[in-house]
């Protein structure tokens, strides 16, 4: 911590403010960061709090019944998401996956590559989002349906165990209705215009971007990965998983994993 402003620095900073454009009070320098900067004494102000810094964003494109996706969401995503704090690390999910759109005597139609439940299973996931419109509300329940035995069936005791306040009425509604339709044209238009273009999933982005490198490291280490990457204050239970993620341990990790479902591997 850095130490207090002496007595004798402010009485000598006092007569200089002037020509360094603070026209405040010596005892009010450490008052906030801006008079601090303007009177150039940031370093002297220990109390001072740090800016905040932007949260890490990770995106994830997935299938619902694709066993590698639902790998990482409970396994991977899930436990990072609950070890970190909120401001920290930003998730977007996207149920599509290498799913195909079609347009049928002027209706929109999905097939998707895990067969009809798979996309009942994604649009559930979709319209739960929307009606949910909380992360931190309806990620608990999308990972209670990915972990549990039917991502399809278990929508009632998922939303009584996490999210009792959601009306599973609703999200109903909108899988029968034109609003899960909506949902799903708009992410198969969101995955569609990924650059690179997927080529399996889970496909992940970090901070809007993808490589194989971001991929390995975030199945390999993510919590590891997001504490390297995140330029804020970090909590302790970074501790030494921010350090780079050691190839050999990508390399062993990847081959233990389910294999991804790749684009055009066969569909329902």
């Amino acid at each position: 911590m850095a130490p207090a402003v002496p007595p004798a620095v402010l009485a000598l900073l006092a007569l200089l403010a002037p020509a360094l454009g603070c026209d405040r009070p010596a005892h009010r320098w450490c008052s906030s960061r801006d008079v601090a900067a303007a009177c150039q004494v940031e370093s002297r102000c220990p109390s001072l709090p740090h800016p905040a810094a932007a949260p890490v964003e990770l995106s994830l494109y997935y299938e619902s019944l694709c066993p590698a996706c639902r790998e990482f969401l409970v396994l991977k995503l899930f436990p990072t998401w609950l070890l970190l704090p909120e401001e920290m690390l930003n998730i977007t999910l996207v149920p599509y996956g290498n799913a195909q759109e079609r347009n049928v005597s002027g209706k929109l139609d999905f097939q998707c590559q895990h067969g009809p439940e798979e996309c009942l299973g994604n649009m559930m996931e979709a319209c739960l989002m929307h009606e949910a419109k909380n992360f931190s509300t309806y990620f608990p329940v999308i990972f209670c349906l990915e972990a549990g035995s039917s991502v399809t069936k278990n929508l009632e005791a998922c939303l009584q165990i996490y999210a009792p306040e959601v009306d599973s009425g609703r999200i109903s509604a909108c899988v029968q209705g034109d609003t899960g339709v909506a949902l799903m044209h708009h992410n198969a238009q969101v995955t569609e215009a990924l650059h690179p273009p997927h080529q399996y999933v889970p496909w992940i982005t970090v901070n809007g971007k993808h490589t194989d490198e971001l991929q390995a490291q975030a199945e390999a280490s993510l919590l590891g990965l997001v504490c390297q990457l995140y330029q804020g204050e970090k909590p302790e239970v970074c501790g030494s998983r921010g350090r780079e993620v050691n190839k050999k341990d990508i390399f062993m990790e990847k081959h233990q994993d389910p294999e991804w479902c790749g684009r055009g591997a066969g569909r329902g």
